[in-house]
């Protein structure tokens, strides 16, 4: 095998493959990338739960393949001085790597050694620009759960019912829906649970480009069409939370709050919170104003917050990071805070009546020394 490519090419594909590439295997190809040259090169990162795979033009002196140590690779193309970069590999995986005055001799691993990625079957498939797609899971994957007790709840559900697609991410605490029309549905409605790790990733490989990401949907794998990136995750199994039956449909207080107020408020008196001085934020909903007090050993902080509306009083405490996750997704500057009791969840919208996001957050039981 042999190529020569310009550095950035090969930089960024080799970036964007390693995010799927085992950081420790038993097998050791999995820690690697797999290299292609035919009509393009192909590059390949594959832990057996993830493969991401992405292509760009080269000039192609003979084809063949070859396994790199992803990130000794990755760190040595980033070091390398911008310029052409030529990669040759014999039949004994000898790998010699040129630029300008740089070179590097290595081994490399048998292609052979490398697991076969699994085809996706589509059964289903949609697509939306990139953008709204980023959009919707910077919404939503913060609230995806850490906790592998309940593995369905380390993904994010995807729900589509006729023209709409609807990401919902839930950790037992609190719950992010987002919900989006699709311009061209061509499928049946269906819904299947993917994977926090893979939305990170196509988080970070999607742009604010209009340009659209083809969603095919299998029946044990799903895969993500980027440009000349792909993504194939596997489907989460398990019975996601019936999110419907969750949210409140009516509600006793709703308070309009503008966003940015409200967020600097809570990192005010949140300031005395640390993991080692846990305690909540407490908040009295009163007529045109949040009161917000917070007590922890280090000391007491106090902030208000102007709204419009009233809660008559009503007190509630909430976990400070998670309602300042929510307050930074949610995009709109101005927002409702819908309220019935101080043991119910807090449900927080746009104040515009859009129907784009709904958060909610269950509130955290006060003591008399909180």
């Amino acid at each position: 095998m042999k190529f020569s490519c310009e550095k950035y090419l090969l930089q960024n594909a080799c970036a964007t493959a390693s995010r799927a590439a085992a950081s420790k295997s038993p097998i050791p190809a999995l820690e690697g990338l797999l290299i292609e040259a035919g009509s393009s090169v192909k590059i390949t990162g594959y832990d057996l739960k993830e493969g991401i795979y992405t292509s760009f033009p080269a000039d192609i002196a003979k084809p063949g393949s070859i396994v790199l140590g992803a990130r000794f690779f990755g760190e040595m193309i980033r070091r390398l001085p911008d310029g052409i970069v030529t990669v040759t590999a014999d039949e004994s995986n000898n790998v010699n790597v040129k630029c300008g005055k740089s070179e590097f001799n290595f081994m490399g691993i048998s292609a052979d050694d490398y697991p076969e990625m699994p085809v996706v079957d589509g059964l289903n498939n949609i697509s939306l620009p990139q953008k709204i797609l980023r959009s919707m899971i910077n919404q939503t994957i913060f609230a995806v759960s850490d906790n592998d007790v309940r593995p369905i709840y380390t993904g994010t559900l995807f729900e589509i019912e006729g023209d709409e697609l609807t990401l919902v991410s839930v950790d037992g605490y609190r719950l992010a829906k987002r919900r989006e029309k699709l311009e061209s549905a061509k499928m049946e409605n269906c819904s299947f649970v993917v994977p926090g790790s893979a939305l990170s990733d196509i988080e970070r490989i999607c742009t604010d480009e209009e340009e659209a990401v083809e969603i095919a949907v299998g029946a044990k794998h799903i895969s993500f069409s980027i440009g000349e990136t792909v993504l194939i995750s596997r489907r989460l199994e398990g019975e996601f939370l019936n999110y419907r039956k969750s949210i409140p449909d009516s509600f006793r207080y709703k308070l309009q709050v503008e966003r940015t107020e409200l967020m600097a408020s809570i990192d005010r008196v949140a300031l005395i919170v640390s993991e080692k001085n846990s305690s909540p934020v407490r908040m009295n909903f009163n007529d045109g104003s949040i009161d917000l007090l917070c007590v922890t050993p280090i000391g007491k902080a106090e902030d208000i917050c102007t709204c419009e509306g009233s809660g008559e009083g009503l007190e509630i405490g909430f976990n400070d990071r998670y309602l300042m996750d929510a307050l930074k997704a949610a995009g709109k500057d101005l927002l409702n805070i819908c309220l019935n009791t101080a043991s119910s969840p807090c449900i927080i919208e746009a104040s515009d009546g859009s129907d784009g996001f709904t958060y909610m957050i269950l509130p955290v039981r006060l003591r008399a020394g909180d």
